[in-house]
């Protein structure tokens, strides 16, 4: 798939890692660091600009080695970059560690995914199939 890009950083554009990976790193494009305390967020911008096919979407996901080493996450995860979105990608992080995080410029931040989606239509009805689940849910299926 093509899909056309603005680049206004002073880094790469993000890529796969490796052959099989499904997420592309997004890095920070800062031009000094920038720290978070306990508990705060920021929206931190990547200098990328889109232009999606119709029928996808772009997640913004967090980055697991940040998340568990660091407790920096995406705090609306995964964030959603829609087709007719025309302006700057940017990952509103935020820090759940109890120590202050510093994010340097061109530092990997956050997952790019490119997914295809479908638009449903409601149809409103009385009631629903019965399935062997039911209304199972939070935790019915195990632990």
């Amino acid at each position: 798939m093509i899909v056309k890009i603005i680049n206004k950083s002073a880094y790469e554009l993000p890529h796969y890692e490796t052959l099989l990976a499904a997420g592309m790193d997004v890095r920070a494009n800062l031009t000094e660091p920038l720290t978070l305390r306990p508990l705060e967020r920021a929206m931190v911008p990547t200098g990328l600009f889109v232009e999606l096919p119709a029928g996808y979407e772009m997640q913004v996901r967090p980055r697991s080695g940040l998340a568990a080493k660091h407790g920096i996450t995406v705090l609306n995860a995964p964030g959603t970059v829609d087709a007719d979105y025309r302006g700057e990608i940017r990952v509103i992080l935020v820090n759940l560690s109890g120590e202050p995080f510093t994010i340097g410029p061109g530092e990997r931040i956050a997952q790019l995914v490119v997914a295809r989606h479908e638009r449903v239509e409601w149809l409103p009805v009385e009631e629903l199939s019965d399935s062997s689940r039911g209304e199972g849910g939070f935790g019915s299926t195990g632990r």
